[in-house]
């Protein structure tokens, strides 16, 4: 019986991890488009669609405020101690 609960455990943490994952990018991406950001791949345009209202081919180009700005930081760190996919 505690085996099969492990074992449960053990198969469920990367479908876990990558739902945290997509949260989080989903979360990073959403501030990008409030702020007009173009996007670029096809994931992008389907959760946040065909750039209508876009104006900033570059993040660079990006006008953040300066509260997007640790919020996007703080996001690409948990990111990354995630494991998350770039």
């Amino acid at each position: 019986m505690i085996c099969l609960c492990l074992s449960c455990s053990i198969s469920t943490a990367p479908a876990f991890a990558q739902s945290l994952c997509d949260e989080m990018w989903a979360e990073r991406n959403a501030i990008y488009f409030d702020a007009g950001y173009c996007f670029k791949t096809a994931r992008a345009k389907a959760a946040f669609g065909d750039n209508a209202d876009c104006r900033y081919e570059t993040l660079a180009d990006v006008p953040l405020t300066a509260r997007n700005r640790p919020d996007i930081a703080e996001i690409q760190q948990r990111e990354r101690k995630s494991g998350c996919p770039r």
